[in-house]
């Protein structure tokens, strides 16, 4: 999959992927992460979410990290946010107040521009790429947030039925991209009211990934 494909889809404003309210496994699930109030929190492919919202108004700090600048300028203002803007690296740097968002190549984000964060919130990120860049993926949040914990919401469904994305992310794919990293704990199981794109029976999915005790030594 390549960047144009998502550009377009914010082009042509073919964002179904684009939820109407705050993903309730977020409400639900958030606080396992155990955060210290003010918080930096990091939303690798985060759009323009509603959960940025809703992460905002319980104090957090959000980092982002976002393809289409269409998507960015658009969550500014929904925000009532006139941001700075500047230069990093061969991203693009939107600040203000308590959120920031690099836009750009997420694989060109690196530790020391992205800097320190508490904890990954990974709802659309994962399941967006497809399989043959979800390792790479994986494994650069790893390095650029120093093995943060994660709150990671995926899909399950027959990947036959419908071509993505979203992408189907199973149990076994989550422990081969995360476990010798974090250890897994599945939170929770939700049916897609209707199936997933009204297509097929699919269920979503909060893992709560946490640092392995050697990890942080």
């Amino acid at each position: 999959m390549n960047p144009e494909f998502w550009q377009e889809k914010w082009q042509k404003k073919e964002i179904a992927f684009h939820q109407a309210a705050a993903n309730p496994l977020l409400i639900s699930w958030f606080n396992q992460l155990a955060l210290a109030p003010g918080a930096n929190v990091f939303l690798p492919l985060c759009g323009k979410s509603l959960d940025i919202h809703w992460l905002l108004a319980q104090g957090y700090h959000v980092f982002g990290a976002e393809l289409s600048e269409i998507a960015v300028q658009e969550l500014f203002a929904e925000l009532g946010l006139t941001p700075t803007v500047s230069s990093a690296g061969n991203l693009l740097h939107y600040r203000a107040e308590q959120l920031q968002v690099f836009v750009g190549d997420i694989f060109q984000l690196s530790e020391n521009t992205l800097g320190p964060v508490a904890a990954i919130y990974d709802r659309a990120a994962l399941v967006a790429l497809p399989d043959a860049m979800r390792q790479r993926y994986a494994q650069h949040l790893i390095t650029i947030s120093q093995r943060a914990p994660q709150l990671v919401i995926c899909f399950e469904y027959d990947q036959v039925l419908l071509p993505g994305p979203p992408f189907s992310v199973d149990s076994f794919e989550m422990h081969k991209l995360y476990s010798s990293v974090y250890s897994l704990n599945c939170l929770e199981k939700l049916d897609v009211p209707g199936g997933l794109k009204r297509k097929c029976q699919a269920s979503e999915i909060g893992w709560l990934l946490t640092p392995l005790q050697s990890e942080q030594n």
